[in-house]
């Protein structure tokens, strides 16, 4: 009987302990594994071994980690797990804007890390069962959201969106008006169904507003958000 071939995981991590213990454990759940530990090794790595997800440090040697996913993305998406040593929102946001799809802050569990890398993947594998089906264009207001091209324009202007914003916008579209919780977007958007990772919710919902307009994404505090059309002045 033929074996299922393994998800490559590339982990870039500077820190040899950090690197050996999530390599180890993410080989311990089935994955094959490859690292690099600096900058350029990790690009060249991501190109040459072509990985299914990053496990990605911010801070490296020859360039940091929003250079790799930077550099990595643009040559084809991958799906992004970030680590920064610090919960800084700066940094997140600017680790969201090139492409990462999630974040960690060390120190972290092995059991959420892994978690995460196996959203992270199911995710990859539910959008192109979407993209089987039939598309849909979502209009509310002036933006349009096409799910089929997956394009976003805002006043008939092209809005450049990550993956992860688009689905997260995408999402939202689908319901406009209507409040989702960050539980229910979590989950449909990251397919993350247990609460821990709801800052991740809030942190590309204000990504998502800074590209498209913060008046169009409205907090329902304590609750979730809402798409909706800017009021008219």
């Amino acid at each position: 009987m033929t074996q299922p071939v393994r998800r490559l995981v590339l982990v870039v991590e500077d820190d040899p302990v950090i690197s050996e213990t999530v390599s180890r454990r993410l080989e311990a759940e089935g994955y094959a594994v490859a690292r690099a530990s600096d900058g350029p090794a990790a690009v060249r790595a991501a190109t040459e071994q072509r990985p299914d997800a990053l496990v990605l440090d911010l801070m490296l040697p020859g360039f940091d980690g929003l250079e790799v996913c930077r550099r990595v993305q643009a040559e084809r998406p991958v799906p992004v797990l970030m680590l920064t040593a610090r919960d800084d929102e700066s940094d997140i946001l600017a680790g969201l804007a090139v492409g990462a799809d999630d974040y960690l802050t060390k120190p972290f569990g092995m059991r959420e890390l892994v978690a995460r890398v196996a959203a992270l993947l199911r995710r990859v594998d539910r959008a192109a069962e979407l993209a089987q089906q039939s598309p849909a264009v979502h209009s509310v207001g002036d933006l349009v959201v096409d799910t089929g091209a997956r394009r976003c324009t805002a006043a008939g202007e092209l809005v450049h969106l990550t993956p992860t914003e688009f689905d997260l916008l995408a999402c939202l579209a689908a319901a406009p008006g209507q409040v989702l919780t960050r539980e229910r977007l979590l989950a449909e958007v990251w397919d993350w169904p247990e609460a821990s990772g709801t800052r991740t919710v809030d942190s590309h919902v204000k990504s998502l507003r800074a590209k498209i307009g913060a008046a169009r994404v409205r907090t329902a505090h304590g609750v979730g958000y809402a798409l909706e059309a800017p009021e008219q002045p």
